[in-house]
């Protein structure tokens, strides 16, 4: 079959309609339906497939006059008699909270309010069958003027009306039910978002002998803010559990079978490097929007299209703020290598910037990290994390140069802090600092006394943006310590610089310049440029660099040739 590229389409029958090329995941919505688990949470990072594949499950069990068999006839499903038993049999009620991503709480609950009424009035054929209190209440939802109040139960209300109008249990399809609560948390609505959630959901999931199934996809599982609250009926399949690891993504093979259909077979191998690496249940998970946007390319030339799907406001916030680790860790992510760290599942969004741990995890559930060698033991679980692959290294580094150019003031400003560094120009180095440190702290109110982030976040910024030529280290062993930053060229005959940071200690420095001696002292008794030696740097520029609040202090020496500065 021809590759006819599915952009833009997450409706099943339209896909379908279409003749657009669709992987088959309804071995995985038999299996659903099969189950005897009432409620099912599947959450998974964007952009993975998880609004096409609810609409499948609507398309399958949904009460209408489809013409299943032109629908599913050549799909798995086909073959499962447990499955095929509830085909076109049940009332299905589908919203979707994917694109609820408002500044304010009065915005987000009014197109909470729509969607609800959106969702009523989708099963209007219920509605003259009805009266008194029932009417009102229906009216009220549809006509978007019921209460929050009566929002809240309006899930409940709805599968009631339905079951009790066609005869059959109803199938409640939810989808991204936590983007409202990620808005909230990012825009200062949190608590009010949690509350009706919490109500709302329960009200359609908990003790409810109208429901037959219940299905929830999402991004995190949040059943610590109790939005799940008393669901003993909840089954949650998070991307470490093995079942259903294969539902949503693309594994291997399919990624091929879908390469060839493009006639794009001699572009695996790039299609691997940049958007392979997620591991879901142990199976080995490609990221679905990236591979079907690579494919529809023409020039087949590979970009960070996961990354323009959404906000890395959250990201952001907790690389530039200093909460990602140790800055040892956050190098060792940059360079491909893996951390290993405690999951917490379920996460407390309130949590993340407070609890270390609750960082890692919100980053491997988001799709930011993936996990690797996952161990389960008396005191928890615990995962080696690293960075997918290269288009999610594209968004750390591009979040920590743009950090680093707000600071100086744009990518010329990082040049030439740059080409002073490498010149062993003390004086411009200063002035660069200076202004980084005194803009950073102004703009980003740090958790934090201002001393030892923002020169970590320098560190990083030089390792993006020398990453080409150079490797750049902290704490690194070197000679007979640990020097604070190495800048090594990967070709001798380049330059190579040590940096060693220190903090004005008013009762044990007696001035700035003696503080800077010490610096440029211990550099040299610690025999700090023994590697760059080795490497064949020329020359090799010893920085002090001493900082007291919002001051600057520089000085360099060259190992090789005397005192330069």
């Amino acid at each position: 079959m021809a590759f006819v590229a599915p952009i833009g389409i997450s409706d099943f029958r339209l896909l379908r309609q279409h003749g657009a090329t669709y992987v088959d995941k309804t071995a995985s919505i038999g299996r659903v339906l099969a189950s005897p688990t009432q409620a099912l949470l599947f959450p998974r990072p964007r952009r993975f497939g998880k609004t096409l594949w609810l609409s499948t499950l609507q398309a399958f069990v949904e009460r209408g006059d489809d013409d299943r068999a032109a629908l599913f006839g050549d799909l798995a499903i086909w073959g499962h008699a447990a499955a095929r038993a509830h085909m076109g049999r049940h009332p299905v009620v589908f919203m979707t909270f994917k694109d609820v991503k408002h500044d304010t709480w009065q915005a987000c609950s009014e197109a909470v309010r729509s969607l609800i009424a959106q969702a009523f009035k989708a099963h209007r054929e219920v509605r003259p069958a009805l009266s008194g209190m029932d009417a009102e209440m229906f009216d009220a939802v549809a006509e978007e003027r019921a209460s929050e109040v009566r929002l809240a139960g309006s899930l409940a209300f709805l599968s009631e009306i339905l079951h009790r109008h066609h005869g059959e249990r109803v199938v409640l399809l939810i989808d991204e039910y936590d983007t409202p609560i990620h808005a909230g948390y990012s825009h200062g609505y949190y608590d009010q978002a949690v509350g009706f959630f919490r109500n709302f959901l329960s009200g359609g999931l908990k003790d409810n002998s109208h429901l037959f199934k219940g299905v929830l996809t999402g991004i995190l599982r949040v059943a610590k803010e109790s939005i799940f609250s008393g669901l003993n009926n909840l089954d949650v399949f998070s991307l470490l559990r093995s079942e259903h690891a294969e539902s949503f993504g693309f594994t291997e093979s399919e990624v091929e079978a879908l390469a060839h259909a493009a006639g794009a077979g001699a572009h695996l191998t790039t299609l691997r490097d940049w958007y392979n690496g997620y591991a879901f249940g142990g199976r080995v998970i490609y990221n679905p929007w990236s591979v079907i946007k690579f494919l529809d390319d023409a020039d087949k030339r590979p970009q960070a299209h996961w990354v323009a799907t959404g906000s890395d406001d959250i990201l952001r916030r907790l690389i530039t703020g200093g909460y990602l680790g140790s800055l040892s860790e956050q190098e060792a992510l940059l360079r491909g290598e893996a951390v290993e760290r405690a999951i917490v599942e379920p996460i407390a969004l309130r949590d993340v910037d407070r609890v270390g741990d609750a960082v890692w995890s919100f980053l491997l559930f988001s799709g930011y990290l993936t996990a690797t060698e996952v161990t389960y033991g008396d005191d928890g679980v615990r995962a080696r994390l690293r960075i997918p692959n290269r288009e999610i290294r594209l968004v750390y580094t591009s979040l920590v140069a743009g950090w680093l150019e707000r600071g100086l003031g744009g990518a010329h400003a990082v040049d030439s802090l740059l080409q002073g560094l490498l010149a062993g120009d003390a004086e411009r180095v200063e002035q660069w600092l200076e202004r980084l440190l005194i803009t950073h702290v102004s703009y980003h109110d740090l958790p934090r006394p201002a001393g030892e982030l923002p020169y970590h976040m320098f560190v990083l910024g030089l390792l993006v943006r020398l990453a080409a030529d150079y490797d750049v280290h902290s704490n690194r062993e070197a000679g007979f310590g640990r020097a604070d930053v190495t800048i090594a060229p990967r070709q001798p005959g380049r330059p190579g610089v040590i940096i060693e940071l220190k903090s004005l200690d008013p009762h044990r420095d007696a001035s700035p310049e003696a503080a800077l001696e010490a610096a440029l002292a211990q550099i040299q008794a610690r025999a700090y440029a023994t590697e760059l030696r080795d490497r064949g740097a020329r020359p090799i520029h010893c920085y002090a660099a001493v900082f007291d609040g919002k001051r600057a202090y520089v000085r360099v020496r060259r190992d090789d040739a005397g005192t330069t500065g």
